[in-house]
């Protein structure tokens, strides 16, 4: 007994040497001069390799695969182990073993060499190992999905083998490999159920094909536990997560380990000069606070999924709502990923900030509110949208309060609104609970939580909340009077269609979102938002070329009467 369990190990350390040996990877750098990196984020299959870097390279790195399966298995005299070493080492590599190659294929040329092992070395009647290739066959020629045609192979190999061989060795490896192949199928499986998985021999866009679309991508998180639930695939953990079940400190540590994964799609947007625009949503699931406090993280993931939407076509890339804040504001994402364009959205935020404000200021006065005796509030003031709310609106009110942790910076940006606006009396608080008497209350940060309060607000107040999440806490609501107005809000042109809820109301997006859009119709890429610094110039573009394409900025003017339901 003994011995047979040392053999059994032995073959599967054997084995798995052998796959975690990354052969295709190495061949694609040699033969292509490509990084496999760069051929795909997540997935190195011979699907991507044929797409990407050519059909020689795909053809030889398939057949190389399929040798490793059948060396693997011959080299440990067909014990069924190697089957399982092979395809594991394959698919989950020790990083001493892969050479750096980080991107891994999803096993079907290795399982078709331990198929055709067991038949040489093992003696498997032909058709036993032949009947999952034919399920395979038919699968994929019926669904055009890879991973149905590979689950279904397996299944059908387990099923056979489970009933001729009982509870054996080769029993056992054969359900061992299924549940290793539908763990590394997942992604996939989640994919086909929320619509956005491509079948085999579809294009990876509509990119080149189709002059008349544009398509973007945009990276989105979950605004909170909740909004985990929205894709179709996930909704299923929602039960458990509710019922703790799932502890929230354990799927907390998972969102962590998760890549970034396409999960939905926006359409029905087509331009004034009469395109169609699609914006491909890439999710990965950090929570606001996570993406805060874990920014190496959030870094690599913002990476991964510029790979991911380079990948699928797409011609730029938008960081949303927290991800616009990782990377240095994306310049760390676009050095990593120099060959698709990325945008924070800072300008097009700002120039809708310059839109709606006069207009929120008017119909303050228009309700009876005195610009001349108002005071007015500006939190976050050390960032740079705050602050150019608080240089617009400072000429039109008697008390401007400019709050955030900065002291000193505060008062340096106090300076500098004295010299131009004497007649304005400008102070500065690093303490939210300033906000309480003010009339008109302007909030722009990066908190992961709300930081506005019923407690903080004065009855009758305007408050317009630029924050993403949102700054203001559900219980403002509460305050006698108040005037809660979303900042940053636009409509696009046509009837949008999305089955994620952005949480802003029907047909509206985030303007970091429309940002993305304006650039890719413009193929303005050199006016793309990086870093901190948002240039004048881009701000107007933005306005100018928006309303060109037909962008709609939502203001108190005309919209938000629509909208106070949302938020």
């Amino acid at each position: 007994m003994n011995a047979e369990l040392g053999a059994s190990l032995l073959a599967f350390l054997l084995a798995f040497a052998i796959g975690s040996l990354s052969l295709g990877g190495r061949l694609i750098r040699r033969w292509s001069g490509v990084d496999p990196q760069d051929v795909s984020a997540h997935n190195l299959g011979v699907e991507n390799t044929l797409r990407f870097v050519g059909t020689e390279v795909a053809v030889t790195a398939f057949v190389i695969d399929v040798l490793k399966g059948i060396l693997a298995m011959g080299l440990a005299w067909g014990h069924p182990w190697a089957g399982l070493g092979v395809l594991l080492g394959h698919l989950y590599p020790l990083p001493l073993l892969q050479g750096g190659d980080r991107p891994r294929g999803r096993g079907n040329a290795v399982i078709l060499g331990v198929l055709c092992g067991l038949q040489v070395f093992a003696g498997m009647p032909a058709w036993l190992v032949g009947a999952p290739v034919v399920v395979y066959a038919a699968l994929l020629g019926v669904t055009g999905y890879v991973a149905l045609a590979t689950l279904g192979g397996l299944l059908t190999f387990a099923l056979l083998v489970g009933t001729m061989l009982g509870f054996s060795a080769i029993g056992i490896v054969a359900w061992l490999m299924l549940g290793v192949a539908l763990w590394r199928h997942k992604a996939s499986l989640a994919r086909i159920l929320d619509g956005t998985e491509a079948r085999l021999g579809e294009p990876p866009s509509v990119r080149g094909l189709d002059p008349s679309v544009v398509l973007a991508a945009f990276m989105v998180h979950p605004l909170t536990l909740s909004d985990l639930w929205q894709p179709r695939s996930q909704k299923w953990l929602q039960h458990f997560a509710e019922r703790q079940v799932l502890p929230e400190a354990l799927l907390r540590k998972a969102l962590l380990l998760m890549r970034p994964q396409k999960q939905g799609e926006i359409s029905g947007i087509y331009l004034k000069d009469g395109r169609e625009l699609r914006v491909m949503l890439i999710s990965a699931p950090m929570l606001p606070d996570q993406i805060h406090s874990h920014p190496g993280i959030a870094t690599r993931m913002a990476i991964q999924g510029a790979r991911l939407a380079r990948e699928m076509g797409a011609e730029a890339f938008g960081l949303g709502a927290f991800w616009s804040t990782v990377g240095r504001k994306g310049l760390d994402v676009q050095r990593a990923v120099p060959d698709v364009a990325i945008t924070n959205g800072g300008a097009y935020t700002a120039a809708t900030v310059k839109a709606a404000v006069p207009g929120l200021l008017k119909a303050f006065a228009r309700e009876g509110g005195s610009l001349r005796q108002a005071t007015a509030a500006v939190v976050g003031a050390n960032g740079v949208v705050a602050f150019g709310v608080a240089r617009m609106i400072a000429d039109s009110v008697s008390d401007l309060i400019l709050i955030g942790r900065d002291r000193e910076r505060l008062e340096r940006s106090a300076k500098t609104l004295r010299r131009k606006f004497p007649h304005t009396n400008i102070v500065t608080a690093c303490a939210i609970s300033a906000v309480v008497v003010a009339d008109l209350v302007f909030t722009a940060t990066s908190d992961p939580e709300p930081v506005l309060f019923a407690e903080h607000i004065k009855p009758g107040a305007w408050v317009f909340d630029l924050g993403r999440p949102a700054d203001v806490d559900a219980s403002v609501r509460s305050v006698p009077g108040v005037h809660i107005v979303p900042g940053g809000v636009v409509r696009p042109p046509g009837a949008m269609r999305s089955r994620i809820d952005f949480h802003f109301g029907d047909g509206l997006i985030p303007a970091c979102m429309a940002e993305t859009m304006i650039m890719t119709a413009t193929r303005a890429f050199q006016r793309a938002s990086l870093g901190p610094i948002t240039k004048s110039s881009n701000i107007h573009f933005y306005l100018t070329e928006g309303a060109r394409l037909g962008f709609e900025i939502i203001t108190r003017d005309d919209h938000v009467a629509r909208l106070e339901g949302v938020w």
